[in-house]
């Protein structure tokens, strides 16, 4: 069999080779560079012409340029990573990029003897490279050709007979990694190193995501690949790529409809961590711009929370039952306080026309008799205000059109009297979320507006909390809710007047002012902005409340969805799985389940297995696919817990090259930070609800008791802290640990 493990010198030799086609696309990528460059050049010049088509035209060119330089400059590091080589297949067709279409291989591609040729070699990039000839250089990743790419497998290979991984740095060819998924052929090619898959898991880990794009497993391709259509659920436990996939899955939509979905994908994340974690995998994979990742506590404009409630506060603000409190204080805040008008005066016909208290009221029941938002409802407050001025004013005419005519003159003069715009802006305010919200926190009236909805000891609790400093995470949702029921208020259209539009024939010869910055801010805020597509990354955790605010972004979108049920942190699953089938709305649903933990060696996966026996009883954690031989390392802290973790920090630090992750109860988050001051930006203090969805090299978890009593889902949140570690973990435990004779946290002993 030539198919064999590579002897000295051949590894040299197969690098070189690499080496070769990098250079030879290097050069084309340059070709195409000054093509693209030229076309900025050329169509610069067109600008000359003054026609309106050929500015248009000119202004065309030199987007699309612009666009297809930029591509190319961002790209042009480390860009190829992957080679498939392949079987002659069933037919000779080609596609769009080149590349023979067919999966299977031909009938005689394999003789009798175990032979076989390799009928065609394909790189794989981030971006498609073509010679000049059209041929292949460089296969786009999310290009149908690339598949066999992630999908073959020794048990299933289709065509290929070897996959190779590339490693480079800039223009040079660091090393190559290859897995042989046809060993029972001859074919002459030889095989490099351990395994791609296990070279990418060995890698240092640094405090931003990288893409897997080099070392994406079968069943997550087959997810990222998966039909738009509709939604894609998709479930996995710790280590399994679920965030990752859902990001290259953004960037294949793009790849493949990119003008439905251009601008357009909205990728929810738990936390502002967890966005600086993964925000550089999109540019990475040619899609800068494209996609907009916001944490749940950013996706209402001009709110950034990173603050967290208690979880007994959180279990309220979360719930549903909210709707009814905030529908009613939205309509509520509208009695206002004292300093509110009680009375309406005015002069008509040359007499004084008053509403006293109780005809005001009437017209406010009246009003809230519409379903439009309160906002909205502000013009109805005034013509009926309008209305029963008239009425009082006692004035009747035969002649209907005489009545008609004096009637438009009454509400004009009136409507425009300063003391009835002074009361109407007093008497139905424009009320905006943020003073709602605020209003909230007077125990006396959100006890009358939670009437029957909230009990004592929960208002006390909400009040309380809306009174302390800054949004929390959970208050964002409530804010979104306030808006829709708030409504945005009418926009005034009128502008000011610029001296110059009033000299005439200006408007033909000088150029129209585009629209700045600051008013596209403006504008969009008073735009509810929608997406055509919509990812949820660790969807277990959103609250009832927060499924109706990523609802409100997906109306008419297709939607991704990943999570794992046994790291929630809401516990009420039935009423979220209400709020998020009304979000999703009767679209059909696709669900795949990802079962392969790739984080964690089997060490740690063991571990973290025994608190989600006791988490979720009868789940199954994902099969971790390598072992490191290295055991948790256990200890019991001392009297100075911050002396121990800063300890524990400093070994692991010398142990490992990349990260170290300090894990730790909520309450404790500020101290935690104040223990590892000085060790340097490796080391990083975090609580146990921001660690969703990072990892580290290796971890320290401390006092693991605090992490699981601090809520009734403190069990699934341990879990997903004892799941962050690439390499190693070390386990700090306290006195309420209940530590044994080795230092092993009752909640962690396996008898």
């Amino acid at each position: 069999m030539a198919a064999q493990t590579a002897a000295p010198g051949v590894r040299d030799q197969e690098i070189a080779a690499e080496q070769a086609h990098l250079d030879r696309v290097y050069h084309r990528l340059e070709e195409k560079i000054h093509e693209a460059e030229f076309l900025m050049s050329d169509a610069a010049q067109r600008g000359q012409v003054g026609t309106p088509g050929a500015l248009a035209e000119r202004d065309a060119q030199v987007f699309r340029a612009g666009i297809h330089l930029n591509r190319l400059n961002s790209e042009f590091e480390d860009f190829l990573f992957g080679r498939i080589d392949l079987l002659r297949g069933k037919d000779g067709k080609k596609g769009a990029d080149g590349a023979f279409t067919s999966v299977d291989p031909a009938d005689d591609a394999i003789r009798e003897d175990a032979t076989a040729d390799i009928a065609e070699t394909l790189h794989i990039g981030r971006i498609g490279v073509l010679d000049t000839d059209y041929a292949p250089l460089v296969i786009d990743w999310r290009a149908p050709a690339a598949a066999p790419f992630y999908r073959s497998t020794p048990v299933a290979p289709g065509r290929v007979v070897r996959r190779r991984v590339i490693r480079s740095k800039g223009r040079r060819v660091l090393g190559v990694e290859d897995d042989l998924l046809r060993p029972e052929l001859t074919t002459g090619l030889p095989v490099i190193g351990d395994g791609a898959l296990m070279a990418a898991l060995g890698q240092a880990r640094t405090h931003t995501m990288r893409d897997i794009v080099s070392s994406i497993q079968a069943e997550q391709d087959l997810v990222i690949r998966a039909p738009a259509a509709s939604v894609t659920e998709v479930t996995g436990g710790p280590g399994t790529g679920k965030t990752a996939v859902a990001l290259h899955r953004a960037a294949y939509l793009l790849y493949q409809d990119r003008r439905r979905y251009a601008g357009g994908i909205l990728c929810v994340s738990p936390t502002p961590l967890l966005v600086a974690y993964t925000e550089g995998v999109l540019p990475s994979l040619g899609e800068e711009g494209q996609v907009a990742i916001r944490a749940v506590g950013s996706l209402v404009d001009g709110v950034t929370a990173d603050l967290y409630d208690d979880p007994a506060v959180a279990r309220i603000k979360g719930s549903l039952r909210m709707t009814k409190v905030l529908r009613n204080a939205a309509r509520g805040c509208l009695d206002g306080d004292d300093r509110q008008p009680s009375v309406l005066r005015v002069v008509a016909f040359g007499r004084r026309v008053e509403l006293d208290p109780q005809e005001l009221d009437a017209v406010r029941q009246q009003v809230l008799g519409g379903t439009a938002p309160v906002n909205l409802l502000r013009p109805r407050a005034r013509r009926l205000l309008l209305d029963a001025l008239w009425r009082k004013s006692g004035r009747r005419f035969d002649d209907q059109q005489l009545a008609a005519e004096e009637r438009q003159g009454f509400d004009e003069d009136i409507s425009t009297e300063q003391d009835f715009i002074d009361f109407l802006d007093g008497w139905w305010p424009v009320l905006r979320p943020a003073d709602v919200l605020a209003a909230l926190a007077d125990e006396k009236r959100l006890s009358r507006w939670a009437r029957r909805v909230l009990s004592p000891p929960e208002v006390r609790r909400v009040a309380r909390s809306l009174r302390r400093t800054g949004a929390t995470v959970h208050d964002v949702a409530l804010l979104d809710e306030l808006e829709t029921l708030l409504g945005l208020p009418p926009r005034d259209k009128r502008r000011e007047i610029d001296p110059m539009d009033q000299l005439t024939g200006l408007d033909e010869l000088m150029p129209q002012r585009g629209e700045s910055g600051r008013e596209r801010a403006e504008r969009l805020a008073w735009e509810r902005t929608e997406y055509a597509h919509v990812i949820v990354d660790e969807a277990q955790d959103l609250t009832p409340m927060q499924w109706r605010m990523v609802g409100r972004r997906g109306r008419t979108a297709t939607w991704t969805i990943v999570g794992d049920p046994a790291q929630s942190s809401w516990l009420d699953v039935d009423e979220a799985a209400r709020a998020r089938d009304e979000a999703l709305g009767a679209r059909p649903r696709r669900r795949f389940t990802l079962t392969v933990n790739y984080r964690n060696p089997a060490e740690i996966a063991e571990v973290a297995a025994t608190v989600l026996a006791l988490a979720m009883p009868g789940s199954e954690s994902p099969r971790a696919v390598r072992s490191t031989g290295i055991r948790p390392r256990y200890e019991v802290a001392g009297d100075d817990l911050g002396a121990d973790v800063r300890a524990a920090a400093q070994v692991l630090l010398a142990e490992v090259d990349g990260t170290v992750g300090v894990v730790v109860a909520m309450n404790r988050r500020a101290q935690a930070r104040g223990w590892l001051a000085g060790l340097g930006d490796r080391v990083v203090a975090l609580g146990s609800l921001e660690a969703k969805g990072l990892e580290y090299d290796a971890t320290v978890v401390v006092c693991p008791a605090e992490i699981a009593e601090e809520s009734p889902a403190g069990l699934r949140v341990l879990y997903v802290a004892l799941t962050r570690a690439t390499q190693q973990l070390t386990v700090l435990a306290g006195e309420r640990d209940l530590p044994n004779a080795d230092g092993v946290p009752d909640l962690l002993r396996r008898d």
